[in-house]
């Protein structure tokens, strides 16, 4: 006997694994139970309202609604697969909220002390384990990349601005200064938190949040070093923009990615742009680029680290030490986490990795300091904090998103997939907002031995 019948057929070829009914039985019983008794512990202790249909039972201290509309599946799906059960019971409507992100930002900023303590030793014991074919080898790695990168470019212009960049902008450059903590390791920038700003079209942006991306690259230019002549490898091209704005200040740049699809249309932004001949794209692992005897002056890579995952890191940073010319300079921008999350969620399967991102990992800015001091020349110089400034970039990125519904489902997307990404954007902004996870940009410059 199952709860929800299995996902349609036509949500399988748009590279989502298939959602599993759930089944009924003893162990679900008994998952379903504990599950509801330390979400209601949690719900208590939180400024949020949840709902329970049909009785209208309210939990929760009052804040952003949580409906809860089949509770028994919710238990159920959170009971056997935790927070991937949790996710996935928005996907089957088995609760909403209406605003999304408000609601999950709550949870977001307690993560760490929502399941009480002595349970979260057994953390490792129930929680799924990144699947083999995830983890970010060379074998696996363009899978991995192509699972969410290669889905359309139609899909992503929907929803980006017109420099099709896909990570944090920066809206503005008013920064102050902060001692170091956790997210840190020494005293650095932390941009002020940006003004919310709406336009009358929920399916265009104004032109603030194209400015704010071409603020976000060029700092990091600067900070690298970047004018006529400079030699620039940039490790993950997306769709060229930081490849077009280093050619026009007199750059060579050499970027390269595993995304077939992103390849083919940076080609033709940059040949569109006019610098065809100052810029190569090519289709490279990161680990390649060690045996091909070339030297940079400058390395730029916008959040790509991201999908490095733990086990290689030092093979990244070793592979640009390796590549890096004398007197040369890094600029990486960086998702992170606190240093203590990233040691206890390591080698996890998240709703992440198994919906958008597989073999995904943050890594931490200590972890990054700890692995460039410890097995490389390279030395963190400069870190400026900007996660504030990402909750608003995916702020608007879901509203755009979600206005755009009539041209998604043209592609050929459904209903589902509509969900799965409205979520996984919300989610995102959520942990930005809460200061969860974090973003920054790292100069590193090289430690000559």
């Amino acid at each position: 006997m199952t709860i929800e019948k299995d996902r349609p057929a036509t949500a399988r070829t748009q590279g989502m694994p298939p959602l599993e009914p759930v089944t009924v039985g003893p162990r679900t019983a008994v998952s379903a139970a504990v599950a509801k008794r330390l979400f209601h512990a949690a719900v208590s202790r939180l400024a949020i309202t949840v709902v329970e249909e049909p009785t209208g039972r309210r939990l929760g201290q009052g804040g952003p609604v949580m409906r809860l509309h089949r509770p028994d599946e919710f238990y159920a799906r959170v009971g056997r697969a935790g927070l991937i059960g949790f996710g996935e019971a928005y996907l089957t409507g088995a609760w909403d909220a209406e605003d999304l992100a408000g609601f999950l930002t709550v949870p977001a900023a307690r993560m760490a002390t929502l399941i009480p303590e002595p349970l979260q030793h057994l953390r490792a014991l129930v929680t799924p384990r990144l699947p083999s074919h995830h983890r970010s080898t060379e074998d696996n790695s363009q899978a991995n990349i192509s699972h969410h990168y290669d889905l359309s470019n139609d899909l992503f212009r929907l929803f980006l601005d017109e420099t099709l960049s896909y990570s944090s902008a920066l809206f503005d450059t008013t920064q102050h200064a902060a001692p170091a903590g956790p997210g840190s390791v020494a005293e650095h920038l932390v941009a002020t938190t940006p003004e919310p700003v709406d336009h009358d079209d929920p399916r265009r942006h104004g032109p603030d949040l194209a400015e704010a991306q071409g603020r976000k690259i060029e700092r990091m230019l600067d900070q690298a070093g970047v004018t006529e002549g400079t030699r620039v490898l940039e490790i993950g091209t997306g769709w060229g923009e930081l490849a077009v704005r280093a050619a026009r200040r007199g750059a060579h740049v050499h970027t390269i990615t595993l995304s077939v699809e992103q390849l083919e249309l940076a080609e033709e932004r940059i040949a569109a742009a006019g610098f065809a001949n100052r810029v190569e794209v090519e289709l490279m692992d990161y680990r390649a680029l060690g045996s091909t005897g070339r030297a940079y002056d400058a390395v730029l890579s916008v959040e790509m680290i991201e999908a490095v995952g733990h086990e290689f890191w030092g093979t990244y940073f070793r592979t640009i030490d390796r590549v890096l010319a004398p007197g040369g300079k890094v600029s990486i921008q960086a998702i992170t986490m606190p240093h203590d999350r990233m040691l206890a969620t390591r080698d996890s399967h998240t709703w992440i990795n198994k919906y958008i991102f597989p073999g995904g990992f943050l890594p931490s800015v200590e972890v990054m300091d700890e692995i460039t001091r410890h097995e490389t020349t390279l030395r963190l110089v400069d870190q400026l904090e900007m996660g504030s400034h990402y909750a608003e970039t995916l702020r608007r990125w879901d509203r755009r998103f979600l206005g755009q519904r009539d041209a998604v489902l043209a592609l050929g997307f459904d209903d589902l997939f509509m969900r799965v990404w409205h979520f996984y954007l919300a989610y995102s902004q959520a942990g930005f907002a809460s200061g969860y996870i974090n973003v920054s940009q790292l100069t590193f410059t090289r430690e000559d031995r």
